[in-house]
């Protein structure tokens, strides 16, 4: 909730300053004054850019295994406290005597089980995937290489199977 309000407080504060800049810039054009460019402190600069970054960022948490995941996002997309969006499965292919024939399916399903994943999560900015075995590097693969998510920051972590207060916790906890 402190970070949620301190969001609050840092989008109102660059929207003061952006109507601060546009009102002089207005009132100089109108008066036929030159302005004077300056160069503010790097650190004033860096501030305003983390505002108009932080604002209103789609943050996403997903754990899963190859068989089971659990998506955490927003109760408003970008901003609420995080809840749990949904729960996806993916059965496994069938026994088949074919091993060629059993590879295609798996991968098949696979891909299947990362779009309803995706699916889930819309106009994805930053996602924490977690959880057990090689499924969170092959699904952060899969995102890299849709259109529609590519350019969300993603990273990884490993982590045993657990609760989904315990999951909305922790998902909080990284990206606060």
């Amino acid at each position: 909730m402190v970070r949620e309000d301190n969001l609050r407080i840092l989008d109102e504060i660059y929207v003061q300053i952006k109507n601060v800049c546009t009102a002089t810039l207005r009132t100089a054009l109108n008066h036929n004054v030159s302005l004077i460019p300056i160069k503010l402190p790097t650190g004033i600069c860096t501030f305003i850019k983390t505002i108009k970054i932080m604002s209103g960022k789609k943050q996403f948490g997903v754990w899963m295994d190859s068989r089971h995941a659990t998506v955490i996002g927003r109760e408003n997309i970008s901003e609420g406290e995080f809840v749990v969006l949904g729960y996806v499965s993916n059965a496994g292919a069938d026994a088949n005597s074919n091993e060629h024939t059993q590879n295609n399916h798996e991968n098949t399903l696979q891909q299947k089980f990362f779009k309803e994943i995706a699916a889930l999560m819309q106009n994805v900015d930053v996602i924490h995937v977690t959880g057990t075995g090689d499924a969170q590097e092959q699904f952060i693969k899969f995102l890299s290489e849709t259109a529609q998510y590519k350019n969300a920051e993603a990273s990884e972590s490993t982590s045993n199977k657990m609760s989904d207060e315990k999951l909305i916790e922790f998902v909080a906890g990284h990206f606060n």
